[in-house]
């Protein structure tokens, strides 16, 4: 089981990422190659999920869309993200948010977690 592990972390690649957990609200740059054309495109949305462990962690990101719940999985260790801000801490109490898929309005919002500095 150490030999995967240690071929998993040299084959890959390490990005640095701010830290976040299911709740918080984050935007993901990731690239787009459309051809021989590369652009960056951006996805907002809530932290629903943290799974996997290593080179196969991976974190789930729902928005709403036109009326219509989005959700994308996003590989920590991929080289199409360019860049990840956090903008909002959410106040959760679980760490799996499935039940944000059958909210709707007021009742799918996450409360912000307030800091006290001491």
């Amino acid at each position: 089981m150490d030999a995967i592990n240690y071929v998993q972390d040299q084959l890959s690649t390490k990005n640095e990422l701010p830290a976040f957990r299911p709740g918080d609200n984050i935007v993901v740059t990731y690239k787009i190659i459309e051809g021989d054309k590369q652009r960056s495109q951006a996805f907002r949305g809530n932290v629903i999920q943290i799974n996997g462990d290593g080179a196969t962690k991976t974190f789930t990101i729902r928005k709403m869309s036109n009326g219509v719940g989005v959700e994308r999985i996003f590989p920590f260790n991929s080289p199409i993200i360019s860049d990840i801000k956090v903008l909002k801490r959410g106040k959760v109490r679980r760490a799996k948010l499935y039940y944000l898929r059958e909210l709707v309005g007021k009742k799918a919002r996450i409360k912000e977690r307030k800091f006290i500095k001491s």
